[in-house]
């Protein structure tokens, strides 16, 4: 590792020198690279150690030195990799003080980590990481009198939003990122948000603060009036000196603070010195917000909550382009939009492509860039009247080129697009990645179209022409995600010149490097650009008040690593490229480049909605969420830190709890599948050697099930032996707290190649997939499922050979032989699916493997591409050919738990509306995963996981559900955890619809 960064730092020097000649002679070069080279030598094995142990004696939490955890930190949502010294999960703020005190006595250089999303390289260093998020989450007091509240730093946003819901309060700022920041974050990064237009930045919510300086010194700040500051500074302790000190900083720099600093609502870069001004109230919690851990620890917070709005309607706008729809914010503002954004027509080609917020997109105005204000009121009549009233005098009522929505679910997807844009931004439809570097920019919301008319000529005169351009309009913040060559010596510098010449243009314009995700390394150097030397020479002496032994978070805002060191990639980035037993057709055929998917923004860390990401939910660690695994697979691949490439212990150990869930194949905005990078992983880590004993019982489960269809009866009856059960439990690998399930008395093959056909072929041939799950354990879904079909007119077939679609072998890594059943397969299903006949498939997760594993497997044979594009869910079949179909109208309740791969897949919309269809009032739940998952909640030292899963979000709604509703849940898993944990007895969508078609099926007769 030592040797890398060496390498890299001298590489940088190099390569600094020949395109600037001049600034090695200044002290920010000079500086920064002899940090680089001192931090790759400073922490060797011996002393790594000491302070290992003695992080373990003296604090209450947990102490992580191993190759996995440091490899999990090792970067942020930035261009930057620093692999960690260690982790420390405290228990609360003391234990993280006591950390800070030992690693004092270590000299060991501190980062504070909340949701580790920053953008500029803020979370990420060669040093002890303290991570807040863990277990610093609690919410110590909250006023609704007064609007306040008292939060630990870990606390994630949503998760305190969601908690101050009955309250009517709420957190002002709400980033993008509010399913995983955490508040502590927000304060280090001075976080914003499209509400900052409304509510101000997080330094306008932060009330006082509890902080905790390197060497020791606790306090609370705030504001500090003359009286306060006397009564300080009368003690002549360390607090005293402290805060002489920032008053005689302030008094030599205050005229320069007032010239220099931009005027304009979006001023991130920089220290806060303005807040010491006088006439700011000498506001000392104000200074340190946005201080990216650079200067204190923030181990307690007060923040001012707001009310939540009432109601709210957006107006979106359409124009001809980005500079015209900047033009126009100044003509909104006087109208006092609660937020105000804007997109341009590239992104939402982006998440055309990738099918994010498709409604929301249709519903979009006219145009090729677009704005949409928020308006507040009491109501959304007087909501709609401002909206209106904006619109006429910016569109002059020109209905075509403007839209007022009020409805809920479609404002939702609207932000939902909106949101999407880091993600859908991260790779364009040509293939490159694009990257941060020159992100969030900020200029005086009336030079905005000017601006972005110069901005954008500048993109196209450096050939990064496909960048997308959106951001927080109506405070003059621009996002923009540029397709930089950070791999080559050519490309970095000129990235390098890029966002130097950026630095100029919007320093000319009266701007702000960041207008929201903070300098870090990524802006640090910049910063003389925009405040000159004197106001960075004071950033220096503050850096000295607070923390002069440079211990905090070093080479970050002060005293900064150059902006192309420390790169993720850089010209030495050479990762192997091996061969794979998946295509990987989206990821140019390199596993490695799946790998780098990751951005890093850390929605897979959220807790509140959605699937992605079970195992993070359960554990609440980094290494077991699709962001830290992706790390890991990356170090993997990259092998100086993980030198054991597809054998590594690290990264099996955190691929071990991913539940294969795919819920980040949907949910990730850059589409991770880290299911299919598990797989792939199993694959080659057991290659030649023996593996797990759940990988036989569960990984062979079809070839079991059908020699245990010889004598299924007596198969039970030793398996459910008292004596027998154990054994078979241990033999198996499987939980002693699972019980083995049941085969049928039947399997539904046998049943169905005895009766007789219908003959309604109405509607033409299906072919019903016998799959393991549904044959062998549930084969009364199947039949009622053919009951529903021939209702419909269908005239339904089986596969008179045994076939599998592979997919516990997938599940397993024993992708060969699943190779081997898909090639079978397909040549028994090859007259069908040269007829383009359906493929209706019962069990999702089957159906999953269909339309995404086997064309990644067996990825150029047509007949795979057609089973994929053949395969249908019931519900699917039935609104696609049968639209005017009616099945018994039953008039009931339900609620229905998705299967993941459902989700993540196949989507639930039609099966819904088939539902529906019935008289079936549906409540699709979003409680996650159920945390069976197949073969993962079965194996031995997955059950506590498992049961968490469920426990997060599913089963306690199924508890709040009536008795009297029906629980739909057509994954096996599902089925089978729900039963296990419950007294409720779930059923399958073509059970469900087959109720009233006694003429042909009778569900309670079920063997």
């Amino acid at each position: 590792m030592f040797s890398r960064q060496i390498r890299r730092a001298f590489e940088i020097i190099g390569s600094t020198q020949r395109a600037h000649p001049k600034a090695l002679s200044t002290n920010r070069i000079d500086r920064s690279c002899l940090v680089a080279l001192i931090a790759a030598h400073q922490v060797n094995a011996h002393t790594r150690s000491q302070l290992r142990d003695a992080l373990t004696r003296r604090v209450d939490g947990e102490v992580r030195f191993d190759t996995g955890s440091r490899s999990a930190y090792s970067t942020d949502a930035s261009n930057f990799r620093e692999i960690p010294i260690g982790v420390v999960v405290p228990h609360d703020p003391e234990a993280a003080a006591a950390a800070i005190g030992v690693c004092r006595d270590h000299d060991s250089p501190v980062l504070s980590r909340g949701g580790g999303t920053s953008l500029a390289g803020q979370c990420t260093n060669t040093a002890v990481i303290i991570d807040w998020s863990k277990f610093c989450t609690r919410v110590l007091s909250v006023d609704e009198s007064a609007g306040t509240a008292v939060v630990e730093p870990g606390i994630k946003l949503d998760t305190l939003n969601s908690g101050l819901n009955e309250s009517g309060w709420m957190v002002g700022p709400r980033p993008a990122t509010h399913v995983s920041c955490t508040v502590g974050g927000m304060i280090g990064n001075n976080s914003c948000g499209a509400t900052a237009q409304a509510y101000g930045k997080m330094v306008d919510s932060v009330r006082r603060m509890e902080v905790l300086t390197y060497n020791g010194l606790r306090m609370w700040v705030g504001p500090t009036s003359d009286a306060e500051y006397a009564d300080i500074t009368s003690a002549h302790d360390g607090r005293a000196e402290i805060y002489r000190r920032l008053h005689s900083l302030t008094d030599t720099y205050a005229d320069e603070i007032r010239r220099r600093y931009p005027d304009i609502p979006r001023r991130v870069s920089g220290y806060n010195l303005d807040s010491l001004l006088p006439e700011n109230g000498f506001n000392v919690a104000r200074l340190l917000v946005g201080s990216e851990g650079t200067l204190v620890t923030v181990l307690r917070a007060e923040i001012s909550l707001v009310r939540r709005p009432r109601a709210h309607v957006l107006a979106v706008m359409g124009f001809s382009d980005i500079a015209a729809a900047g033009a126009a914010v100044g003509k909104i503002l006087p109208h006092k939009p609660a937020a105000l954004e804007g997109f341009d027509g590239r992104m939402v080609s982006l998440e055309r492509a990738k099918h994010i917020a498709e409604g929301a997109l249709d519903d979009l105005p006219e145009g090729n860039a677009w704005l949409i204000a928020q308006f507040n009121d009491d109501d959304s009549a007087a909501a709609t009247r401002c909206a209106r009233r904006m619109l006429d005098d910016v569109c002059g009522g020109d209905d075509s080129s403007a839209v007022v929505i009020d409805d809920p679910d479609q404002q939702a997807e609207i932000w939902q697009a909106r949101e999407a844009g880091l993600g859908a931004t991260a790779r364009l439809l040509d293939g490159h990645d694009t990257h941060a570097g020159w992100e969030d920019a900020a200029v005086p919301p009336a030079e905005l179209g000017n601006y972005l008319a110069d901005f954008t000529a500048m993109l196209d005169r450096f050939g990064y022409s496909g960048a997308s351009l959106y951001g927080h309009f109506g405070h003059g913040c621009v996002h923009v995600r540029i397709p930089f060559d950070l791999t080559t010596a050519a490309g970095i510098t000129t990235y390098r010149t890029f966002v130097e010449e950026s630095a100029r243009l919007v320093t000319r314009y009266g701007g702000s490097l960041s207008g929201e995700h903070g300098d870090g390394q990524q802006r640090g150097e910049l910063l003389p650009i925009m405040f000159g030397d004197n106001i960075v020479e004071a950033f220096g002496e503050l850096k000295d008040i607070f923390d002069p032994q440079n211990r905090m978070n070093p080479g970050k805002l002060v005293h900064p690593h150059p902006l192309d060191a420390n790169l993720r990639w850089g010209p030495t980035f050479r990762p192997a490229e091996p061969r794979t037993a998946f295509a990987y057709p989206d990821d140019d055929h390199r596993f490695s480049r799946a790998a780098n998917r990751c951005v890093g923004v850390g929605r897979c860390r959220g807790d509140e909605a959605g699937v992605m990401c079970p195992s993070y939910r359960a554990t609440g660690e980094e290494e077991h969420s699709t962001r830290g695994r992706a790390r890991l697979l990356f170090e993997m691949l990259e092998g100086d830190v993980i030198t054991e490439g597809w054998r590594s212990t690290e990264v099996r150990d955190a691929l071990d709890l991913c539940l294969a869930c795919k819920g980040c194949r949907s949910d990730c905005p850059v589409n991770v599948d880290m299911a299919t990078y598990k797989a792939e992983f199993l694959h080659h880590h057991y290659k030649r050697r023996l593996r797990p004993l759940a990988h036989y019982s569960m990984g062979w489960l079809p070839l079991l099930a059908r020699i245990a269809a010889l004598a299924p009866r007596s198969v039970n009856a030793l398996a459910h032996s008292p004596g027998l059960t154990a054994i078979l439990r241990t033999a198996g690998g499987i939980d002693e707290h699972r019980d083995l399930p049941r085969f049928a008395d039947e399997r539904f093959t046998l049943w169905f190649g005895r009766r007789t056909p219908t003959g309604a072929t109405g509607r033409g041939t299906v072919v019903l997939w016998p799959d393991t799950f549904t044959n062998s354990f549930d084969p009364h879904i199947a039949r009622a499922a053919v009951a529903v079909l021939e209702d419909a007119g269908f005239e339904v077939r089986v596969p008179r050979r045994a076939v599998c679609c592979g997919l516990t072998w997938i599940s397993t890594g024993q992708l060969g032989v699943a190779r081997h059943m898909l090639q079978r397969t397909l040549g028994v299903l090859r007259p069908a699916l040269r007829h383009s006949t359906p493929v209706v498939v019962l069990e999702p997760s089957c159906a999953a493997v269909f339309r995404s594993d086997l064309p990644e497997l067996l990825h150029g044979d047509e007949d795979a591409h057609r089973l994929a594009k053949q395969t249908r869910t019931i519900g699917e079949l039935l609104a696609e050919r049968a639209p005017d179909w009616q099945p018994p109208r039953q008039d009931i309740q339900a609620i229905m738990q998705p299967h993941c791969h459902q989700h993540a897949i196949l989507g639930i919309g039609k099966d819904r509306r088939i539902l529906e269809r019935a008289g079936i009032d549906t409540e699709i739940l979003d409680a996650g995963c159920c945390g069976l998952a197949g073969n993962f909640g079965f194996e031995r030292g997955h059950y506590e996981v498992s049961v968490a899963c469920a426990e997060d979000k599913l089963m306690p709604a199924l508890r709040r559900a009536d008795t009297a509703t029906t629980v739909i849940a057509d994954g096996f898993s599902c089925r089978t955890q729900i039963s296990h944990l419950s007294d409720r007895t779930p059923r399958h969508t073509a059970e469900v619809l087959a109720e009233g078609l006694t003429d042909r099926f009778r569900p309670a007769e079920r063997t």
